[in-house]
């Protein structure tokens, strides 16, 4: 079996830079015609240019996702340029925090307006278009943290936790039109948002120790997990997370198989 995304049409926010960058990228590479949107005019310029010299299809697309007319513009423009929408991946994200006691009330607002009120607005203006089609995969971000969150994220994980409940929510509602929705929980992966890389080495060891495969993920890694829920592979599979952590703990001590003789 080969994973076909030939002429598919898919929608990554949030795609300027980091994991999502990397899905637009492996689905285009794939054969998708991928509309990549960014708040950053430079990241979608830059994007761009990539595109034109690979001979990738697709649009590049200023979108905060925050805000409802930008969502539907976007949709109204994939439509209209490509008529119809096939797959929505809803990456967008910040991952801002601090303790309760010191989390300014600004910062959760932030963490649930990107994270799961622009989920869900994205959403709601696909939906229609996927409707009439009668087909569809909604694939949204959420994360390791709403399945163990840490200290100092509340906010991240509340509204991590939420896109997994709205998920499900979502995926029962458009079962009957032969849509699926599912969200994906990446663990460690390096990217500029959560600055891994920089931690000192007692630090970055720490971490690893809670890794079954122990080692970094990369954003690779969450774009092939990506193109098969995008495919008709995964057709028989909606209303689910699908954890992407290299197996972070999975048992309660998962360094001690790495310090086996």
């Amino acid at each position: 079996m080969q994973i076909d995304l030939r002429n598919k049409v898919a929608i990554v926010t949030g795609a300027g830079r980091g994991i999502g960058n990397e899905i637009a990228r492996t689905l285009a590479g794939e054969g998708a015609i991928v509309v990549i949107t960014d708040i950053r005019q430079e990241l979608l310029d830059e994007a761009g240019a990539e595109w034109k010299r690979n001979g990738w299809n697709g649009l590049q697309l200023l979108c905060d996702v925050r805000e409802s007319s930008d969502n539907k513009a976007v949709v109204e423009a994939v439509e209209k340029a490509f008529g119809r929408i096939d797959i929505l991946i809803n990456n967008a994200g910040v991952a801002s925090g601090a303790r309760v006691e010191e989390l300014a009330e600004e910062t959760w607002d932030l963490n649930m307006d990107v994270n799961l009120k622009g989920t869900f607005l994205m959403c709601q203006a696909v939906i229609p278009v996927m409707k009439r089609q009668r087909s569809g995969r909604i694939l949204n971000a959420a994360s390791f943290a709403a399945i163990v969150p840490s200290i100092g994220g509340a906010a991240y994980a509340a509204s991590k936790y939420g896109v997994e409940a709205f998920t499900r929510v979502l995926a029962g509602e458009l079962g009957a039109h032969e849509i699926t929705v599912n969200c994906y929980a990446p663990g460690m992966i390096p990217t500029g948002m959560n600055r891994f890389a920089d931690r000192t080495e007692a630090e970055k060891g720490r971490l690893l120790d809670t890794l079954t495969l122990r080692r970094w993920g990369s954003p690779r890694d969450v774009a092939n997990l990506i193109c098969f829920l995008a495919s008709d592979l995964a057709s028989y599979i909606t209303g689910t997370m699908i954890d992407c952590s290299g197996g972070k703990f999975a048992t309660q001590m998962p360094w001690l198989a790495h310090r086996e003789p």
